[in-house]
């Protein structure tokens, strides 16, 4: 019956407004349509408690979209939007379930909360289109709408660049329009202490200030002279705290422990293991200097968090729990004493303790705590709930251990990653997650069971501001990528409509135009796939334009594109070195930016190739392929077109075919030691016939690659081979006095060549 219900809603929907879809972001759970619309005019009334905070958001928001200015009244009228809260009839009501109706004479959001109105008014405010007019149609329609996931939520980094309380706001406006309930605020970091704690004043007169900060990305190592910082006042955050309460959004505050916590130890050194002295960071990355686990620095701890449970009434405090460098630590005293007390193996033990100790005090506020997955080492604390950014391995284990779990894998939800061809955009961290890239996510993973997969709240979008430098770059950033994660967490995203939703999507982007909202078209710039031929074996080179595909033009000749270049009709076979540039043309004129691919073509490109350990999935690129697909990786823009092992090796066999005469091998390794990127240790080339027996043919010493900047290539005579396996040596876990230290390090591989 469900099924019926739906395919006659679908065939519906497809009759009425299959040129014109309805512009709703989240889509509803169910929508039914109708014939005729309902005439929005200034005898319209909203009927409700006249003291309603639903109900002057409605009437304010109507007003600056339409110009009508429509009165608040609880009597009766016949034109009216009606705001109706029910009795539920169970004690485990949907808070956040609403209906929406639409008729001839009124329009009705009925729901068992303030928060089922709010989203009810939501999904109204999308049918309204911005235009002042006396009368708008909004058509027949009913609505009954509810969420998948309970936590849905978006993060922003202040510590890294500061940003005011009218932007954070503004922020809080954006996941209101889109049904997201948490903002996970992060407010103390190495860089900056953003949070007024009365107790220590110091944190903010000292901590919340750095004497200048990094410019272009880390691996240049250049910085400005300017002082920079800000901080949040105690008033300011219970203003903000109100604000989002009202729109029925949770803000979660996290405070970094034990690391990241420079900042803190520049306010107040005695609770570090060195005594410091210490400065603000300057630099992006992971410091070596963190919170030293003695009584009282826990003392320090828990005071500075009661000041914050006092005014946060959040469930959860977030106490990050991160890239924790224990260099320290093993050098460090009083904390091999606290090893040898309490009985622990080692410093990954010692940071479980410090997390239960923080834990039992947080418990005893009546809240819980929640930090990154590397809580998970040495022990998860008994309450505490996960969230997972190293993929999503860490939230399936911490929820087969029945804890709750908040997905924010760097695959999908890190919003700081390049959103289009990296060539074309502004600078980045690095990595490559597209719009459709994050609308594909699914927070709960197929290997857990129905009882697991309870644990999973939900999943958040992460904002790391290190180059975000204002408010024009976050919205950039985060828009429209937000838009894909609020409906992948409100339960309606279906992958095999991508389409629907990208055409969705861009009617909003009038909305973001209107108020001045930078956001990034990168959806609207031509997109390129390598991909492998099965025909030929050679390379297959794709366009794609979210438009017309026959607007498309390219050479191949490294000339720019005009009107009179080829047009593009189906992927281009590439079998030689060569660069590709394209664009989008429409009416006469070219309407996207030129894209551009070089090719260099050897003996290895599209051959068969197999991985022994496959890339994190954040770093997956096109898999085992991206090593012999011809395009040689971006060193300034690490996006898409290199491979990233978390301490593992890169064991990669590649298939010829048949024997081969060689007389050079090449491959490329990347090193960004603030992401800790690290050189192989050692890169190893061998030679086999059958493929099973390997002969090594030559070995190049991490000395050799860091003199070479990582573009190892090697001359030899003639060899002859049907095989060849090349093993990249991970650097393994991070040396002492290195960024990261004690933890994996990350090994980064591109194009393997041969000649």
């Amino acid at each position: 019956m469900k099924k019926k219900f739906l395919f006659l809603l679908l065939l519906i929907f497809n009759t009425v407004f299959s040129q014109n879809q309805l512009p709703i972001i989240p889509y509803p759970s169910q929508v039914e349509l109708g014939s005729g619309s309902f005439v929005l005019n200034d005898k319209t009334t909203i009927q409700a408690d006249e003291n309603s905070f639903e109900a002057k958001y409605l009437k304010e928001i109507i007003k600056s979209k339409s110009g009508l200015d429509l009165s608040i009244s609880e009597v009766y009228s016949s034109n009216s939007i009606q705001l109706i809260m029910k009795l539920p009839d169970t004690i485990n009501f949907d808070k956040e379930q609403y209906e929406l109706s639409v008729s001839n004479n009124k329009i009705t959001i009925t729901a068992f909360s303030n928060q089922g109105i709010f989203y009810g008014i939501q999904t109204l405010l999308q049918l309204i289109p911005s235009d002042k007019k006396n009368e708008i149609s909004i058509p027949f329609l009913q609505i009954n709408d509810y969420s998948k996931y309970k936590w849905r939520g978006m993060h922003l980094d202040v510590s890294r660049h500061f940003f005011p309380k009218e932007f954070i706001k503004k922020y809080i406006d954006y996941l209101a329009r889109y049904k997201m309930n948490v903002f996970h605020w992060h407010l103390t970091d190495d860089q900056g202490w953003r949070i007024e704690i009365k107790k220590y004043p110091k944190l903010t007169e000292i901590g919340a200030w750095r004497k200048g900060s990094m410019i272009g990305h880390y691996r240049e190592q250049k910085f400005d002279d300017k002082p920079y910082g800000g901080f949040y006042t105690q008033e300011e955050i219970k203003e903000i705290v109100a604000y989002a309460s009202e729109r029925h959004i949770t803000v979660v505050p996290e405070i970094e422990m034990p690391g990241h916590a420079v900042a803190a130890l520049a306010s107040y050194p005695q609770y570090s293991c060195t005594g410091g002295p210490f400065e603000v960071a300057l630099k992006w990355g992971v410091l070596d200097d963190v919170f030293c686990p003695k009584e009282e620095t826990f003392e320090f701890l828990e005071n500075i968090l009661s000041e914050v449970i006092n005014l946060f009434p959040s469930e959860y405090v977030h106490i990050g729990g991160d890239e924790c460098p224990k260099t320290r630590w093993k050098k460090c005293a009083n904390c091999q004493s606290v090893i040898k007390r309490e009985g622990l193996k080692d410093e990954h033990e010692l940071q479980s303790y410090f997390i239960r100790r923080i834990e039992k005090f947080v418990n005893s506020r009546g809240r819980k705590i929640m930090g990154w997955d590397e809580i998970l080492e040495g022990g998860l604390a008994p309450n505490a709930a996960v969230m997972s950014w190293r993929g999503t391995k860490g939230g399936i284990e911490a929820a087969k251990q029945n804890h709750f779990v908040v997905m924010t894998p760097g695959s999908h939800c890190y919003f700081d990653h390049y959103q289009g061809e990296p060539k074309n955009e502004p600078l980045a961290i690095g990595g490559f997650t597209t719009v459709e890239k994050v609308y594909s996510f699914n927070p709960t993973p197929t290997s857990l069971n129905k009882n697991e997969a309870n644990y999973i709240l939900g999943a958040q979008g992460n904002v790391w501001t290190e180059y975000m430098e204002d408010e024009n770059k976050v919205e950039y950033m985060i828009f429209p990528r937000m838009l894909a994660l609020s409906e992948v967490l409100w339960g309606t995203s279906n992958t095999e409509k991508y389409k629907d939703f990208q055409d969705r999507m861009i009617q909003h982007f009038q909305y973001f135009e209107e108020n001045k909202i930078n956001y990034s078209k990168a959806i609207f710039e031509l997109t390129s796939k390598i991909s492998h031929s099965e025909v030929d074996k050679n390379i297959l080179f794709s366009l794609k334009s979210s438009k017309n595909q026959e607007g498309i033009r390219f050479t191949s000749d490294g000339s720019n594109p005009s009107l009179n270049s080829d047009s593009y009709q189906n992927p281009i076979g590439i079998t030689k070195s060569q660069t590709i540039k394209a664009a989008y043309f429409e009416n006469g004129e070219q309407k996207s930016a030129t894209i551009e691919q070089s090719f260099s073509i050897n003996k290895a490109t599209g051959k068969k190739i197999s991985l022994l350990n496959q890339p994190s999935e954040s770093y997956a690129a096109s898999g085992a392929f991206t090593l012999v697909d011809g395009v040689i990786g971006d060193r300034q823009k690490f996006g898409r077109d290199w491979l990233g092992f978390s301490g593992k090796d890169m064991v990669a066999i590649i298939d010829l075919e048949k024997v081969e005469v060689i007389n050079k091998v090449s491959i490329s390794s990347l090193a960004n030691e603030g992401s800790w990127i690290y050189f192989p240790k050692s890169i190893e080339f061998l030679l086999s016939d059958d493929g099973v027996n390997f002969k090594s043919l030559k070995s190049v010493s991490a000395q050799e690659i860091i003199e070479k900047r990582g573009e190892i290539t090697i001359e030899v005579k003639s060899v002859k081979a049907k095989f060849i396996k090349v093993i990249a040596s991970n650097l393994g876990k991070i040396p002492e006095g290195n960024p990261g230290a004690g933890s994996a390090a990350w090994l980064f591989i591109d194009e393997i060549g041969l000649e």
